[in-house]
């Protein structure tokens, strides 16, 4: 029980800002489905994709090394893995600012290669913030974590909020054409949805202000043979991320590439790539609540070998992160009627809508999946989690190639999902052969099928009042857990472990 308190307490205060920060930027959905058709956001989607593979680059495994060497002695490998990061960071910034034009000509984007400039620098930004983060976890001090994320985040949403529905109307005359004139030069449309970039690159800078302490703290050293130990452990990380990464993000890459022309009438690949970009942005509820849980229970289980980070701990977390998580999908996705019109402010988003809880599902089992490779960082044996993750990687590609041109971005979501499935299960078989845990997974393969049944419920149309039909289901959902997890024999619930 003292194990479900300390990471749900954690949980929560990790969760908060990083609830509370995504949330905010999800409002930006709002804000940019306004301002711009799906097509002049396809370049934000596929740029942001291919930064999410760059950034795995940067950091290149090096953040889990942390955790793993830091317990050893703290202050020689926080020197020397920051000492790697800003080196390479660097030399990858510089690489990326002189081929910005012939990249972004070769992505068919003449002309904006000041674009990837800025993403270049936030990139750089990210990933030598990294370790004084992990250093900020692996201390437990949360409240500066959490501030220090929150503030930046709402630079990031204050300059959206500026940029786009302030400076963009007033240079349109959609304010009002007596404005003086300097307002109205303050922005260019030819930057267009790129001032989304500029806003998250000033709100990156800000992260250096609340880290100025750990930075202070840094001193430049080098060892070559404790670097090579880093590295033996880190790569196959790398390589697992980049694949994991490359899962999320290849729908959006290939989408575009093999959606037959006219495969949605009157709208271009480019319009079917900014509406599965943005009703993807839906499942980051999902997402939200891996990357809490992450923030915690990832130094926890690395950290020094306890008896409270046992294998049978780990199974216990992991049932009630099935628990939570299936409530969250059931909850999101019979509600989605109203949460379409609430944050995709132009209809033409709204039939993208189906692929929303197939992708809340497949986060689902991408969450397993990251609570279940705890097993193969504690052994050491990083490279399984690589091959494991190269195969839901081929998953993925398999599905999006061969189905893309008949079923359009639903193939994408459906791949994804077989991909997150798969891993999973291999990532279960691998773990009860090296470090056997006592899952209950006949508990929360039951939990899922009742999830799915209450989707399904709540989708019927048998009731004059949409609210109270579509939330039969979680009702169903929040009853059968209260009963089922919890005793009530003495008047009040105790939970059952």
């Amino acid at each position: 029980m003292s194990i479900l308190k300390k990471l749900a307490g954690e949980t929560l205060s990790y969760g908060f800002s990083t609830i509370l920060g995504r949330s905010l930027n999800f409002l930006l959905v709002f804000v940019h489905t306004w301002a711009f058709l799906p097509a002049e956001l396809g370049i934000n989607v596929k740029l942001y994709g291919y930064m999410a593979i760059a950034n795995i680059l940067y950091t290149y495994g090096m953040e889990t090394a942390y955790f793993r060497f830091a317990k050893e002695a703290p202050e020689k490998y926080y020197q020397l893995i920051l000492t790697a990061i800003i080196a390479t960071s660097g030399a990858f910034t510089l690489g990326l600012f002189f081929f910005a034009e012939p990249i972004m000509v070769s992505l068919g984007y003449p002309g904006k290669g000041i674009f990837l400039y800025w993403l270049a620098l936030i990139l750089a930004i990210d990933a030598i913030t990294a370790i004084p983060f992990a250093k900020l976890r692996l201390e437990q001090k949360i409240k500066k974590f959490v501030t220090a994320k929150i503030v930046s985040i709402l630079v990031n949403v204050g300059l959206n909020l500026l940029f786009l529905l302030i400076l963009k109307p007033i240079h349109s005359g959609d304010l009002g054409q007596t404005l003086p004139a300097f307002l109205k030069a303050l922005y260019v449309p030819e930057i267009g949805a790129g001032y989304i970039f500029l806003a998250n690159l000033i709100a990156n800078a800000s992260l250096f202000y609340w880290l100025k302490d750990e930075f202070k703290a840094y001193r430049w050293r080098w060892d070559w043979e404790a670097f090579k130990g880093l590295w033996i452990y880190s790569y196959p990380i790398m390589f697992m991320s980049l694949a994991a990464m490359f899962n999320l993000m290849f729908d959006r890459l290939l989408l575009e590439e093999f959606l037959p022309e006219g495969f949605y009438p009157g709208k271009t690949s480019q319009d079917a790539l900014g509406i599965y970009g943005n009703c993807y942005k839906l499942s980051v509820f999902m997402s939200l609540a891996i990357q809490a849980f992450k923030y915690s229970a990832e130094p926890f289980f690395l950290g020094k070998k306890s008896e409270s980070n046992s294998q049978s701990n780990l199974a216990l977390v992991t049932h009630w992160f099935v628990v939570v998580c299936t409530l969250l999908w059931v909850g999101v996705s019979v509600n989605l009627f109203w949460i379409k019109t609430l944050f995709l402010r132009q209809s033409i988003y709204w039939e993208g809508i189906g692929i929303v809880p197939i992708l809340l599902l497949a986060n689902l089992f991408l969450g397993v999946y990251y609570t279940q490779s705890v097993w193969f960082k504690q052994t050491n044996k990083t490279y399984i989690g690589t091959i494991i993750t190269l195969v839901g990687l081929g998953v993925t590609l398999l599905g999006n190639i061969l189905f893309i041109p008949v079923y359009g971005y639903m193939a994408c979501a459906y791949s994804f999902l077989a991909s997150s499935m798969v891993m999973t299960v291999l990532s279960f078989i691998g773990g009860q052969k090296y470090a056997p845990a006592p899952y209950r997974w006949k508990s929360d393969l039951g939990y899922l099928a009742l999830g799915g049944f209450c989707i399904y419920v709540g989708g019927l149309d048998w009731m004059s009042v949409p609210l109270i039909t579509a939330n039969l289901g979680l009702i169903i959902v929040i009853v059968f857990i209260g009963l089922y997890e919890f005793n009530w024999r003495s008047g009040k619930p105790q939970l059952k472990l």
